[in-house]
């Protein structure tokens, strides 16, 4: 759904939190940016875990990792379920999901859009999403409620937004990720005559850029990460845009993991505001350069620059942080 009415502030975020979240993601984005280019995605992402988990443990909150690294017997930090945060029992409870370094790939070969990010919302407002594929369909702000639907074709899907922005099919420009299962989702656009936009990797900062007028995209489609689909919809729920997810199931091992998060609707279309729901805080800091974010800059001083985009729900507000950090501190 677009952004039509206010979401009330919640009792448990505050300002203060806001930006204690931008240090979180500037902390991980840091730590992959000394391995950006190296070509250990492992390193990268350990890193940013790390960075991030140890960032946590400053701030006064009651926090569970409702997505995260994975369940506990796959990651040995910020795994689903994990408490973080200096106030256990007595902080404000707050959901979190996260990505400590969305594109490993991305930052082991040096590529665009590599990203370090979180979201979170009070307790029981974040979709638990089991680490499956999602087919995901996004568009941004200023359309018709119900614009998009998953039960419809690329094609339709396409014809009616440009119809409702006044163009012709062919002018309406798809971001994707470049995987082979997208072949025919690929060609069918092209057939229509749209611009397709590739990308490797990084599919949260793609579903973000429908937002943001400056990356001329109109619409995101393919399947991904579910959890990523979790993150990009807590964003859209800070600045608008509407959001389709269904989560993908490859065999029984992956639907039985959909059961033991509460899934039991297995074919169910999630909207944005079921995949997050109430006040919303969503920051994303760059680790290398992308259409959104610059990536992490290191100086000769021993200083290093990082750039972060904050939003909030309640207020729609979205900060653009340039921060500057030194080593020696």
């Amino acid at each position: 759904m677009s952004k039509t009415s206010a979401t009330p502030p919640s009792d448990v975020l505050d300002r203060v939190l806001v930006m204690e979240m931008v240090r979180v993601t500037e902390a991980a984005a840091i730590a992959a940016s000394a391995l950006v280019g190296r070509g250990d995605e492992k390193a990268a992402d350990a890193a940013a875990v790390e960075a991030m988990r140890k960032a946590f443990d400053g701030l006064p909150i009651d926090g569970t990792v409702v997505i995260g690294e994975g369940e506990r017997d796959e990651a040995p930090m910020l795994y689903i379920g994990e408490k973080v945060g200096g106030a256990q029992g007595t902080g404000p409870k707050i959901d979190i999901a996260l990505d400590p370094l969305e594109g490993t790939t991305i930052t082991a070969k040096a590529g665009p859009n590599a990203l370090a990010v979180l979201a979170c919302a009070e307790e029981g407002n974040l979709l638990n999403a089991p680490d499956v594929y999602m087919d995901k369909l996004a568009v941004g702000p200023g359309y018709p409620d119900g614009i998009i639907d998953l039960n419809k074709s690329p094609t339709e899907n396409v014809r009616a937004v440009a119809a409702a922005k006044g163009v012709e099919p062919h002018e309406i420009i798809v971001c994707v990720l470049d995987r082979p299962r997208h072949a025919d989702l690929i060609a069918e656009l092209r057939s229509l005559g749209c611009g397709v936009v590739l990308i490797g990797d990084g599919d949260v900062a793609g579903v973000i850029a429908v937002t943001n007028e400056d990356t001329t995209i109109d619409l995101y489609m393919g399947s991904g990460g579910a959890p990523e689909g979790v993150l990009a919809a807590a964003a859209l729920r800070c600045v608008g845009g509407q959001f389709n997810g269904r989560l993908l199931f490859r065999n029984d091992d992956e639907r039985q993991r959909a059961y033991k998060w509460g899934i039991t609707d297995l074919n169910k279309i999630y909207t944005r505001d079921e995949l997050a729901k109430g006040d919303c805080i969503f920051a994303a800091t760059g680790v290398t350069d992308g259409s959104l974010l610059d990536g992490v800059r290191h100086r000769k001083d021993g200083t290093m620059t990082t750039h972060t985009v904050v939003m909030r729900a309640s207020s729609g507000t979205v900060r653009w942080v340039k921060g500057e950090h030194r080593k020696s501190r």
